[in-house]
């Protein structure tokens, strides 16, 4: 196996597996760096607006029908959106 096969194995294998692992993370975080800094600042808001509903949460004891939960899980997504966007714009070197 040549070296250049190796590093191209070891970075395929570390985009699935950082690819696995945001997908399984249950809140969202900033990843994006500011190279990108709209869809960075994107982040920070969905982070922040996360944080702000987990509040509404504890001080209405959890009590908002379900629909608190639903909208972590949209923010959840839309932060995970925004990452492979993030993605596209790297791979066609923007």
């Amino acid at each position: 196996m040549s070296k250049k096969s190796f590093v191209l194995g070891v970075a395929l294998a570390s985009t699935a597996l950082f690819g696995c692992a945001t997908m399984a993370q249950d809140r969202p975080y900033v990843d994006i760096g500011w190279h990108h800094g709209n869809l960075k600042n994107a982040q920070e808001n969905i982070v922040a607006a996360f944080q702000y509903i987990q509040l509404a949460q504890r001080d209405n004891d959890g009590q908002l029908g379900g629909h608190a939960a639903r909208a972590k899980e949209l923010l959840t997504q839309a932060n995970e959106e925004l990452r492979l966007a993030a993605d596209v714009a790297n791979a066609e070197g923007r």
